[in-house]
């Protein structure tokens, strides 16, 4: 039987960007719900590790028109600039609130919040690496997790933990609120919500090697796309230059911003040779094409395909003070200590730049004409709103989730006060239940394991950091063989008490269904831009591509449109670094 709950507002994911937006909007009414599928403090928010980028001039002088410069043009001018421009104003005050609620930052000998040099980010419009990126050690998304957490049970916001939400209700464009799975006993729950909104996170799951935790697979973002709303610019997925070799674990950019240099097998700093302002600071999608350059030419380490991130001249106090889960890592993983050899690094898939459309609002949006759906917000990295454009600043995640998770949970807040609670649809869990027992009951023969491991090996080889048509149909093929086999899938687990096998089953259906929208939206951009590189149209093409990508899913075959980038400041120029 299914238990209904119902609640001015409910927020999917416990993340930075749910916590915040469940904040501003606990400040308005008590009747908060956050509905996550982890106990919030396990969220991917608390694996973010080296700043929040924050023009506060502390350490030398810096503007937010700077920060905003930095981000349009690593985002190879697809961000929405009126956006990014809102962010980097917003950024200030998000760093000073965190402050107050008591987040332990390092702090300057006078007492001030320290920053660090970061990927991208310059004074001067480009003119040198600057000191932008407030940090607590390399552990700065776990404290904004922990205070963020702290001060939502301060404000007695309800938490429902290990719910893992499977569908959306919407009818007639307005949303009404969602059903989710109880993990604990298998029983569904039916939250009817006057405002829902989705923080659901990344996808990274959908490629072998990913920074990404296991619970990344992208469920809040698959589940809007099969309710009816589009996906923004899915063909850009950014890979992070320095994942731990084989296991896709972060190095932190704070390793570079701190000294730290990339090299070669013949012991060359090899970014000199292609960003030589920025070095091993330049932005991500440049690095790990450069690295991949270097691999494909033959100057991995012994030939294999990684390199070296080699921090040894920073000597073991800056190390292991300022790098203390970096070392670590190097540490447990890979039995190297980081003070006496390099670390052996490889591009790792790492944060998703498109996603649900939304304005600056946080609301979901509908169309190319920005219709909004009423009483549906989405934040954080599963929405795309952009900022980020084809290829995400370091820093910018954590930015993004608190500025636009507390606008979200403002806006959120303001329309609950003037809503009243819509019908819920009749059969409201009938599509979840039905897709649970088609799982649990199907006799077919085939793995969950076997399908998402030839996923994310086909993806990582044909969809990830250098892309061709050739390729991209290829996997187009695969995928449509993967989801009609998926349809034949056998549990061994047929139990309703924590069944991860069936949790595991519905995560490969979206993992499956993104994948698809990201490999048809990359066959159609016939240009490289950002994290997006066409190695058959390896230039920029702002005549025809400089716009965003809307796909639809329609009677189960994608349909793409396209809307404007938003250029205020900045007109688009070749990325130099």
């Amino acid at each position: 039987m299914t238990t209904v709950h119902r609640y001015d507002a409910v927020i999917v994911g416990a993340g930075g960007a749910g916590l915040r937006a469940a904040l501003e909007v606990a400040r308005v009414t008590p009747r908060v719900a956050v509905v996550s599928k982890l106990y919030p403090i396990r969220s991917h928010t608390g694996t973010a590790q080296g700043g929040i980028g924050a023009a506060l001039g502390n350490m030398e002088e810096d503007h937010w028109e700077w920060h905003m410069f930095d981000t349009v043009k690593g985002s190879d001018y697809l961000a929405d600039q009126d956006a990014v421009e809102l962010m980097c104003q917003e950024a200030i005050t998000c760093v000073y609130e965190l402050e107050h609620w008591g987040l332990p930052f390092d702090r300057t000998p006078d007492g001030k919040i320290a920053q660090r040099r970061f990927g991208g980010h310059t004074r001067n419009f480009g003119e040198a690496p600057v000191r932008r990126a407030c940090h607590a050690a390399d552990r700065t998304g776990h404290m904004i997790l922990q205070t963020l957490y702290q001060q939502c049970i301060k404000h007695e916001v309800t938490f429902f933990n290990e719910f893992h939400v499977l569908d959306l209700l919407l009818e007639d464009n307005v949303c009404r609120g969602v059903v989710a799975l109880s993990l604990a006993d298998g029983e569904l729950h039916l939250f009817h919500a006057k405002a829902v909104l989705f923080a659901t996170g990344g996808f990274g799951r959908m490629y072998k090697v990913t920074s990404n935790a296991r619970s990344l697979t992208g469920d809040g973002v698959a589940i809007a796309l099969r309710r009816g709303i589009p996906l923004e610019d899915m063909e850009f997925f950014q890979f992070h230059p320095t994942g731990i070799y084989k296991l896709g674990i972060l190095i932190s950019e704070a390793a570079r911003g701190e000294g730290g240099v990339l090299r070669n097998r013949q012991g060359e700093r090899f970014m000199e040779r292609y960003a030589p302002t920025l070095l091993d600071l330049a932005p991500r999608d440049i690095i790990s094409r450069c690295m991949y350059t270097e691999i494909r030419e033959g100057r991995g380490i012994d030939g294999k395909d990684y390199l070296h991130l080699d921090l040894t001249h920073l000597g073991r106090e800056v190390i292991e003070k300022k790098l203390p889960d970096i070392t670590d890592f190097a540490r447990t993983y890979l039995g190297i200590d980081p003070v006496r050899e390099p670390i052996p690094v490889q591009p790792t898939a790492h944060y998703a730049m498109g996603g649900i459309p939304t304005d600056v609002r946080g609301r979901v949006i509908l169309d190319e004409k920005n219709t909004p759906v009423l009483g549906f917000y989405a934040a954080g990295e599963c929405a795309c709103v952009s900022v980020h454009g084809a290829n995400r600043l370091g820093t910018n995640s954590l930015v993004d989730i608190l500025v636009f998770g507390k606008l979200a949970g403002r806006d959120m807040a303001e329309y609950i006060r003037g809503a009243d609670f819509a019908p819920l649809p009749k059969d409201a869990d009938g599509p979840a239940r039905e897709e649970c027992e088609r799982l649990l009951t199907s006799n077919g023969s085939e793995s969950v394991a076997r399908l998402r491991e030839t996923l994310q090996r086909e993806m990582m080889d044909k969809a990830s950091v250098f892309r061709t048509q050739e390729g991209l149909e290829a996997m187009l093929t695969t995928l449509k063989e993967l989801k009609d086999r998926y349809r034949r899938v056998r549990l061994q687990d047929k139990g309703k008490i924590f069944n991860t096998d069936l949790q595991e089953a519905l995560e490969l259906g979206y993992l499956l269904d993104l994948a698809e929208v990201t490999v048809v939206s990359a066959l159609a951009r016939r240009e490289s831009r950002g994290a997006h590189y066409r190695e058959d149209f390896p230039k920029r093409n702002d005549a025809e591509w400089l716009k965003h990508t809307l796909a639809y899913r329609i009677n189960g075959e994608f349909e793409l449109r396209y809307k404007p980038v938003v250029i205020t400041r900045f007109q688009p120029v070749e990325r130099k670094y």
